[in-house]
């Protein structure tokens, strides 16, 4: 008798998991055709802003560099003829020639 297994009076419930139960009000809402189109249709507004993103940055990474090379060395040099034109004024005050407005650019 001791080789034989017990077995209790008691017998519990099946699991709420188990496959033998119909599936509940969330699984049919998630695997609905509604929501399968809305899974797709935000997964592809994320694909399009993370390639417009992207693309966004390698536009401000071109413009960027292209100001840096070709727009500040220009800033800088017409910053330095004015300062030497601003230097010619001064001299001719000091040295008494009478002041000359001077021209505009071109």
């Amino acid at each position: 008798m001791a080789s034989q297994s017990r077995r209790g009076g008691l017998s519990l419930p099946d699991r709420r998991g188990s496959s033998k139960q119909e599936p509940n009000i969330l699984a049919k809402i998630n695997n609905s055709q509604i929501v399968s189109k809305g899974k797709q249709a935000a997964c592809d507004t994320v694909f399009v802003a993370k390639k417009l993103l992207k693309s966004t940055g390698k536009a401000a990474w071109i413009a960027g560099t292209t100001f840096l090379i070709l727009a500040v060395p220009l800033i800088i040099e017409m910053d330095r003829e004015q300062q030497f034109n601003e230097l010619e004024l001064q001299q001719q005050s000091l040295l008494g020639a009478p002041p000359v407005a001077p021209t505009p650019p071109k």
